[in-house]
């Protein structure tokens, strides 16, 4: 479902990411508010509600009077709800939209083309997650451009996002094919690993939470940072992520499976390879094409600051 609306202010530096566990208590939105406060995010994107309706007063409950606008994903009784609200100074143009798992909202720049949000909260079931895939994939269709996508995606794509074998490989793949079909990357969380605890004693830790992009969302923000915030009020870590917050230097390199699928990769690197004719020294020879390698480029923005 589509809405329209413009207003053009200033842009956002910080985004808020949590699944919180239910808003619908004012201990917990004292909560929200106390790491509102301190990060100081221009949008926040809330997971798991627990409301069929956000009212104004919860709204400035949990976040203060300067998040005046919002969208939201109504609950199903206790269960499930999405909320994205934003200060009122940040610039918002083109649509809206709500769908069964997630809210979709474009922000507009001061400068430069706009870009799109999607804030997720994921389905437990095994059918539903493949709906749920499969709406992330209509709204991509729908919205092209810069695009993030962020939040509680209740879905793992490699091993390590867990700390037991218990995988859903199946589901494992599926996920996987999707941000490969889509050539989304993955923003690197900094201060954890995991996101979520089943917080037993011989605690279950799964990365449920993450931020995908698209790559012409991180050629527009390449300074992105995306870092883990404490918390002991919900089995989710709140996530915050930094528009401009990185350090402007030398960067990791991170090799995404989709490059070789794109037209002209291999003439790239075959090109850049073979410009660097052999030497003396082998060694100096295969360091001098692998900095060749690193300096072509094949339309993909990738993480070494080039």
């Amino acid at each position: 479902m589509w809405s329209y609306f413009c207003l053009s202010l200033m842009d956002p530096t910080k985004i808020l990411i949590w699944n919180v566990r239910g808003l619908n208590s004012s201990a917990r939105q004292d909560s929200v508010r106390t790491i509102v406060d301190s990060a100081r995010p221009d949008i926040v994107c809330i997971q798991e509600t627990k409301m069929v309706e956000v009212t104004r007063r919860t709204l400035l409950s949990a976040f203060g009077s300067d998040f005046s606008e919002f969208i939201e994903v109504p609950s199903a009784g206790a269960s499930g709800g999405i909320l994205v609200t934003w200060r009122r100074h940040i610039g918002v143009s083109g649509a809206q939209r709500v769908d069964n798992h997630s809210v979709t909202i474009q922000f507009s720049l001061a400068e430069g083309q706009p870009w799109w949000l999607t804030c997720v909260y994921g389905p437990q079931g095994n059918e539903e997650k493949i709906q749920f895939l499969q709406e992330l994939r209509n709204i991509r269709a729908d919205c092209p451009g810069p695009w993030v996508v962020a939040g509680d995606f209740n879905l793992i794509y490699k091993d390590e996002d867990k700390n037991n074998a218990n995988y859903n490989k199946a589901s494992m793949g599926r996920f996987r094919r999707f941000i490969n079909d889509l050539a989304l990357k993955e923003i690197p969380l900094h201060g954890r690993k995991f996101t979520w605890s089943n917080q037993q004693l011989s605690p279950t830790l799964v990365r449920l939470d993450r931020v995908l992009c698209s790559v012409d969302w991180e050629e527009k923000f390449p300074n992105c940072l995306l870092q883990s915030m404490a918390s002991n009020d919900t089995d989710h870590c709140p996530l915050l992520l930094g528009l401009r917050d990185n350090m402007v230097g030398h960067q990791r390199f991170y090799f995404e499976a989709f490059w070789p699928k794109l037209e002209g990769f291999q003439e790239a690197v075959s090109v850049a390879w073979n410009s660097v004719p052999a030497g003396p020294c082998p060694f100096i020879s295969l360091d001098h094409k692998f900095k060749s390698l690193k300096g072509c480029k094949v339309g993909v923005t990738r993480k070494s600051g080039i």
